[in-house]
C-alpha cells in the first residue's frame, strides 16, 4: 500500500513551491506554469496527479504543486478554499481555474488549453 503525500511529497510530480519560492517558480517564469493546490488528506488530488502530469507534458506546461495545508498564505491569496485546485498562470498572471476533480479532456478545455 503506498504511503500518503506529506507536505514534501506532493500528489502530482510537479516541483513544490513555498511562500519563498512562489515567485520566482511562478509569478517570474517565462513558461506557462499550471499551480496544482492540493492537500495530503485528498483522494482526488491523488488520483488528478497523473492527469495533471500528462496535461502538463502535452501542453509543455510547468507543473508546481502547493500543499494548501503547508503553505496557507498562499492559498488565502488565490482564495483557495477547496482541493484539488488548479490555476494556470501566463506571464506571471492568473488566466484559468479549475476546481475540483476532472478528466484530461475537460481539464484542458476549462484551462482554455484546447478549442
Amino acid at each position: 500500500m503506498s504511503e500518503r503525500p506529506t507536505a514534501q511529497q506532493p500528489a502530482a510530480a510537479g516541483l513544490p513551491v513555498t511562500a519563498a519560492t512562489f515567485a520566482h517558480e511562478v509569478i517570474d517564469s517565462a513558461e506557462r506554469v499550471l499551480v496544482d493546490f492540493w492537500a495530503p488528506w485528498c483522494h482526488y488530488c491523488r488520483a488528478l496527479a497523473p492527469v495533471l502530469e500528462q496535461i502538463a507534458t502535452d501542453q509543455r506546461l510547468k507543473l508546481v504543486t502547493v500543499n494548501q495545508d503547508a503553505e496557507p498564505e498562499i492559498a488565502a491569496h488565490y482564495g483557495i478554499q477547496a482541493v484539488p485546485n488548479m490555476i494556470l498562470f501566463e506571464n506571471g498572471r492568473p488566466t484559468a481555474q479549475v476546481i475540483g476533480a476532472r478528466p484530461k479532456v475537460a481539464l484542458e478545455q476549462a484551462l482554455g488549453l484546447v478549442a
